[in-house]
């Protein structure tokens, strides 16, 4: 039996499914993956070659495909539906596993040959771009291309309730199944032991208090609101640490200074070590404005830390508020600033909502997920 698992970019598959790859060898596939290995991706470029390289080592064998992350590039969308057409036809795949809205779109075209002689094609929605409160322009481009590829689609797996709840009404694949994300080792990150003192790379103190954001330095992620929020505050112990690299590095260091902040802005790049931060932490700070079912949110919760987030699709099937953290709307920065203001004058309240987030994060814990995932590959479509 042979498997391919596709995504965009090789970060998706890097950093989400590594359990679906490890579960269809232990069901006996063959498994390839396909992505692009090249541009686009959110880890560092020597993340992504260590991942390829350990990939090979383990015998999956990897196939370079210039999907690009933007739906304009319209050219390489083309050049990378042949490169997928070809690649499913010549191998035969029993079952293809896509991600990635681009990748999901390209795979299913790319595959309806294929799926007539009995090939399955299973994609992941890591957060469909439709969604309540979404553009117009959202439901009449990316609603439509979801509900014509439905015909390509065996099984769609939805991460999050609002997704799934949609998705059922709206009969976007043949069977619909909800799963609670893609899993986390809940233990191994609440029993995370620090390998060395995170708060002295940053010249910090124990006194110093940290609130930390994991995600890339891009418009949806919205820290730009959080720095903010911490600026006005205007206390000079309190600093803000960001894992991930993107675009608006810059521009953040520009608001940084522009409210009192500079110096207390940590843009420490993509980290390899990021859970570690998480259990150095004081306060976890999320307010995008679009998520799927957030992996850096699930794994702060098992860190055991309060969570100041957005009130929006996926962090709510998350955060119960006032008992694991306070949500509220995107833009009202006022609002985060009076939480963080909260958790920092009661640190026992913070204790207690980040012991409350590490007992419901269990129902999301890798475990619950493989059995999700297991029953897909084996059912009969």
């Amino acid at each position: 039996m042979r498997a391919l698992m596709l995504a965009s970019v090789a970060s998706m598959l890097d950093q989400f499914n590594r359990e679906n790859i490890a579960l269809l060898e232990r069901l006996g596939y063959q498994v390839d993956i396909a992505c692009n290995f090249e541009e686009g991706n959110t880890s560092s470029e020597e993340q992504v070659m260590a991942f390829r390289k350990q990939m090979e080592e383990e015998g999956v064998e990897t196939v370079q495909i210039p999907i690009p992350r933007n739906i304009s590039a319209v050219g390489k969308i083309v050049k990378s539906y042949q490169m997928v057409k070809k690649l499913v036809e010549e191998n035969q795949y029993d079952i293809v596993h896509c991600h990635s809205p681009i990748g999901g779109v390209i795979t299913r075209l790319a595959s309806r040959k294929q799926r007539k002689k009995g090939m399955k094609v299973i994609y992941t929605a890591h957060g469909f771009h439709f969604f309540t409160g979404a553009p117009k322009k959202n439901w009449i481009i990316f609603y439509t291309i979801e509900k014509i590829l439905s015909r390509y689609t065996d099984v769609l797996i939805t991460i999050c309730h609002e997704d799934y709840e949609r998705a059922k009404r709206k009969k976007l694949g043949r069977k619909i199944v909800y799963s609670p994300g893609i899993g986390i080792d809940v233990d191994s990150i609440k029993n995370l032991a620090l390998k060395e003192d995170k708060r002295a790379e940053l010249g910090l103190s124990s006194k110093d208090k940290i609130i930390l954001s994991i995600g890339e330095l891009n418009a949806n992620k919205n820290h730009e609101v959080i720095l903010r929020a911490i600026g006005s505050l205007k206390r000079t112990d309190v600093h803000y640490a960001i894992c991930g690299k993107g675009e608006l590095d810059q521009h953040l260091q520009k608001v940084a200074k522009e409210v009192g902040m500079e110096g207390r802005l940590h843009l420490l790049g993509f980290r390899t070590d990021a859970k570690e931060w998480l259990k150095t932490a004081d306060i976890f700070a999320f307010p995008s404005f679009r998520e799927g079912l957030p992996v850096s949110l699930m794994e702060a919760m098992a860190a055991g830390l309060p969570i100041v987030c957005s009130k929006i699709r996926g962090n709510v099937d998350l955060i119960q508020h006032k008992k694991g953290g306070y949500m509220g709307a995107p833009n009202n920065m006022a609002y985060f600033a009076k939480a963080i203001e909260q958790l920092l004058l009661k640190p026992e309240l913070g204790k207690r909502m980040g012991a409350f987030n590490q007992d419901a994060i269990k129902a999301f814990d890798k475990a619950q997920v493989e059995k999700v995932v297991h029953q897909v590959y084996d059912w009969d479509v």
